[in-house]
C-alpha cells in the first residue's frame, strides 16, 4: 500500500490545476455520484437506489454486492456528464453499520446497518459493563445499530459469521476495498462504532472488551483526506483515480459547509442529524447526544450530534402504508397545521437522540372518523418534525448550543413548507444551504485535499434565511405531542 506522503507528494508535482474530483455517498437507501469541480460546484451527478431488507422485525440489512454495482453504475452516468476527466475520488458514508468480510472482502453476510434494533440486549449489557467514565471516552451511549453493538450481538448470535470474517468495516470502508483492494478507516467512521477512545485515538480496549470483538478485525485508522489506494476495479470508469479515505455521512456533511466551533447544521435524509462543532472531545454528561470526531487527522476537530432515526426512513413507511407520494404529503403540509389532527409518533426504528430508546414504536394517536388521509400525511410530517426538535434541545442542555441561524442540508431542506415548520417547532432561524448536497462535497474536499490543493465549502448565503413564526398552534401541538411521546415512554 503507498503511503500518504509519497502518493500526495506525486500528486501535488502534477503540473497544471486540479479541475475535478469524484464524490461518492453511500447512503442508506441510495448512492450519490457526483463531479465536483475545484471551485466546489457540481458538474454532473447520478442517483441509484438500493434495498434495505427488514425481513425480521428490528432487522435493517443490505447486500453489499449492492451498494458495489449502484456505486459503479452511478459513476458512469456521472462521469459522462462531465467534459473533462477526474484525478481523485472522495467518500462519504452512512455510519455505524458493519460489513463482515473476509481477507479478500467478499462479505460474510449482509451488511448490518445503523436502522437496524436487533441488538438491544447486547447494548443494555455493554452500558453496564462500561460505566458512564469510560462511555464519555467513547462519545456515546451504547444503541443498537452501532458497529460494537452489532458486533456483540454477532458473537452471541452467530459466531460462525463471525468466525468467517477477517475484517468488520463501515460501509464506505467496505465500498473503498473493493475499489482500491486496500483497507483502512478514518476518525469520523471509527468514532461511530462505539469502539474507539476519543482521548487516545485508537481503538479502545475495554470497549473492544466488553463487545467480545478482537482488534484484528478492525481497519488502521488513518486521516479522512489521506490517499488510501487507487481504483483497480477491472474496466470501471474509475480505473486508475487515486482514493482519499474519506468519512462518515455527518461529517462530510459539517464539512462540505466549513463549519467551525460554534456552527451547527440540520441533514435532513433518512435519519435526521443535529450537528454542533466543538474544540475538544469533552462529552455530553447526560449520553443523550454523542460526540465524535470529525474529519480530517486524528484528533484534529469534533463535534456534537443529535441522531434521529425517524427522519426520511418514517415519512418512506407512512408514504408506503398510506398508497401516498412524497408530492402528496408536501401538498398537505403546505395547506396548514390543524388543531384536530392526530398526533403521529414516528419511531419506525426506536429513537436515538434525545430518548435513546430502542423499543419505541410508531403509532397514530387521535384517530376519528372525522380523520382524512391529508392529515394523516400532515401529522407524518409533524411527528419527524417534533423528534427533531426534541433533539436539539439535547443538544442545547449538552453544552453545544449552535449559533442561529442553523444550516440545512439533504433532501428534506427542498422542502420550504417542511423547513418552515422545523424553524417554528424548534424555535431557531434555519438557513438551507446553497446546494443541498453539502455532504457529497465534503466528500471531494476531502479528496482534493489529499491532492494537495483546496476547495471551497459550499456557499452559504443570508438569502433564504427561515425565522420561525411563533405560531402558538405548532407550539400547542408539539407539547401534545411530547405528552403522547411519555405515555409512549411509560407503557
Amino acid at each position: 500500500m503507498q503511503t500518504t506522503e509519497d502518493t500526495g507528494a506525486r500528486l501535488a508535482r502534477q503540473d497544471g490545476p486540479m479541475r475535478r474530483v469524484v464524490g461518492i455517498d453511500l447512503g442508506t437507501q441510495s448512492v450519490k455520484v457526483a463531479v465536483v469541480a475545484a471551485d466546489g460546484a457540481v458538474q454532473s451527478s447520478a442517483v441509484r437506489p438500493y434495498p434495505v431488507d427488514s425481513a425480521r422485525p428490528g432487522w435493517a440489512e443490505t447486500a453489499p454486492q449492492a451498494w458495489l454495482d449502484a456505486a459503479l453504475d452511478a459513476a458512469r452516468e456521472a462521469l459522462a456528464g462531465s467534459d473533462t476527466p477526474p484525478d481523485a475520488i472522495g467518500l462519504s458514508g452512512q455510519m455505524h453499520g458493519v460489513v463482515l468480510c473476509d481477507d479478500d472482502g467478499v462479505p460474510v453476510r449482509s451488511a448490518i446497518t445503523w436502522a437496524d434494533t436487533r441488538s438491544g440486549a447486547e447494548a443494555r449489557r455493554i452500558a453496564e459493563t462500561l460505566g458512564r467514565a469510560e462511555l464519555a471516552r467513547l462519545g456515546s451511549a451504547p444503541f443498537p445499530g452501532f458497529a460494537g453493538v452489532t458486533l456483540a450481538w454477532l458473537a452471541e448470535h452467530e459466531p460462525d459469521a463471525l468466525a468467517r470474517a477477517r475484517w468488520a468495516l463501515q460501509p464506505k470502508d467496505w465500498l473503498r476495498l473493493q475499489l482500491t483492494g486496500e483497507v483502512a478507516t478514518d476518525p469520523s467512521d471509527a468514532s461511530g462504532t462505539l469502539l474507539y477512545d476519543l482521548v487516545t485515538g485508537a481503538w479502545s480496549p475495554a470497549a473492544l472488551a466488553a463487545c467480545g470483538v478482537s482488534a484484528d478485525l478492525l481497519a488502521p485508522v488513518i486521516a479522512s483526506d489521506a490517499i488510501a489506494g487507487t481504483v483497480t476495479q477491472p474496466g470501471s470508469v474509475l480505473t486508475g483515480l487515486p482514493v482519499a479515505t474519506g468519512g462518515a455521512d455527518a461529517a462530510c456533511g459539517v464539512h462540505g459547509l466549513g463549519l467551525t466551533p460554534g456552527l451547527g447544521a440540520l441533514a435532513l435524509g433518512t435519519g435526521a442529524q443535529l450537528s454542533s462543532m466543538i474544540a475538544s472531545p469533552d462529552p455530553d454528561d447526560t449520553l443523550r447526544t454523542h460526540t465524535f470526531a470529525a474529519v480530517g487527522p486524528i484528533g484534529a476537530a469534533y463535534y456534537r450530534l443529535a441522531a434521529v432515526q425517524s427522519g426520511g426512513l418514517a415519512l418512506e413507511r407512512a408514504l408506503a402504508w398510506l398508497g401516498a407520494g412524497i408530492d402528496e404529503a408536501q401538498a398537505a403540509l403546505a395547506s396548514g397545521v390543524r388543531a384536530d389532527d392526530p398526533i403521529f409518533l414516528p419511531f419506525v426504528a426506536g429513537e436515538r437522540s434525545p430518548y435513546l430508546d430502542p423499543d419505541l414504536r410508531a403509532s397514530w394517536q387521535g384517530l376519528s372518523l372525522a380523520t382524512t388521509r391529508e392529515a394523516l400525511l400532515r401529522s407524518v410530517l409533524e411527528g419527524m418534525a417534533y423528534t427533531i426538535a426534541a433533539a436539539y434541545d439535547a443538544i442545547v442542555e449538552s453544552g453545544a448550543s449552535p449559533a442561529a441561524p442553523l444550516t440545512t442540508l439533504g433532501g428534506g431542506s427542498r422542502d420550504a413548507a417542511y423547513v418552515a415548520l422545523l424553524a417554528d417547532a424548534i424555535g431557531i432561524a434555519l438557513r438551507p444551504a446553497a446546494v443541498a448536497d453539502a455532504t457529497v462535497v465534503g466528500a471531494t474536499r476531502l479528496a482534493m485535499t489529499a491532492l494537495g490543493e483546496s476547495m471551497p465549502p459550499v456557499a452559504i448565503t443570508a438569502h433564504g434565511i427561515v425565522e420561525p413564526a411563533g405560531d402558538a398552534l405548532v407550539a400547542l401541538r408539539r407539547d401534545r405531542w411530547e405528552a403522547a411521546v411519555e405515555e409512549a415512554r411509560r407503557a
